[in-house]
């Protein structure tokens, strides 16, 4: 079995406000490269063979400081397929004007039919396509028994958890992935296994900052998805809550490494590993 870390990358200045896309010269802020921190130190426990990114600065400055935290690091390699999507004409827009187009109601309830305006706008099936190939084909070349991460965006990291659960790519607005999340899929030759999912390492208490979160949107806001991603926090722990330990790392490997690895749940849903 390969097994996948997913991380999307740290705050930015623009992130969820701005759809900065694939514009040049967006670094991670000072929150971003404090949760990029944080999630270094996490991870610094699990051997990695690889981490692969996106080409954008926010993916590369998250994925080498996860890398720079072990005492060996690993090889970081940078895949185009992994950029962000083509969003055409609402790159560099504000979400707030973008959601009052005609076309970000089909991004909410039929992704799958969207194809960004403009010379440079990709479809979001297109999207999906490439990016779930980039796996299998790091997957093919690192082996069944390699760990590794891949960086990349929010709604690069939705379209490949969808096709891991098995889910129509219309269904990917149900995910949410926070900035410097973790999710992991166990693949194996029968099917992959989605073992989490947005993890942000909070405590409980990142919750209440949820709640609050959730009684100041409106109901229109509270069942859109985040077009780019959005900066966390109101569907689940809030995207700050990066605490945690080193010793996280070895608990990642651990339920990563739950099952047989044939490809076969774990009737009775097994012991986590």
């Amino acid at each position: 079995m390969t097994l996948v870390l997913f991380v999307r990358h740290g705050l930015t200045a623009g992130t969820g406000h701005v759809l900065t896309g694939r514009m040049p010269g967006i670094p991670l802020d000072d929150r971003g490269r404090e949760q990029a921190r944080a999630l270094a130190a996490r991870l610094a426990g699990m051997p990695l063979d690889a981490i692969v990114t996106s080409p954008l600065q926010r993916c590369e400055q998250t994925a080498r400081a996860i890398a720079a935290a072990h005492d060996e690091p690993p090889p970081v390699h940078t895949d185009e397929q992994l950029i962000e999507v083509g969003y055409g004409d609402w790159t560099g827009k504000p979400l707030r004007r973008l959601a009052k187009e005609p076309l970000w109601q089909v991004v909410q309830a039929h992704p799958s039919a969207v194809r960004f305006p403009g010379h440079h706008g990709e479809a979001m099936a297109d999207m999906a396509h490439r990016a779930v190939a980039a796996v299998r084909d790091w997957n093919a070349r690192l082996g069944p028994r390699a760990a590794y991460l891949v960086c990349s965006h929010g709604d690069v990291i939705k379209a490949i958890l969808a096709d891991s659960l098995g889910m129509h790519l219309d269904l990917c607005q149900r995910i949410q992935v926070d900035p410097c999340s973790v999710s992991i899929v166990r693949y194996t030759p029968l099917r992959p296994f989605v073992v989490r999912m947005n993890d942000i390492g909070g405590d409980i208490g990142g919750l209440a900052r949820a709640i609050a979160g959730v009684k100041d949107r409106s109901a229109r806001d509270l069942g859109e998805a985040a077009v780019g991603g959005g900066a966390g926090g109101a569907g689940g722990m809030a995207a700050g809550d990066s605490g945690g330990s080193g010793a996280d790392g070895a608990q990642l490997a651990m339920d990563g490494a739950g099952g047989s690895g044939s490809g076969h749940a774990v009737v009775g849903h097994g012991t986590g590993g």
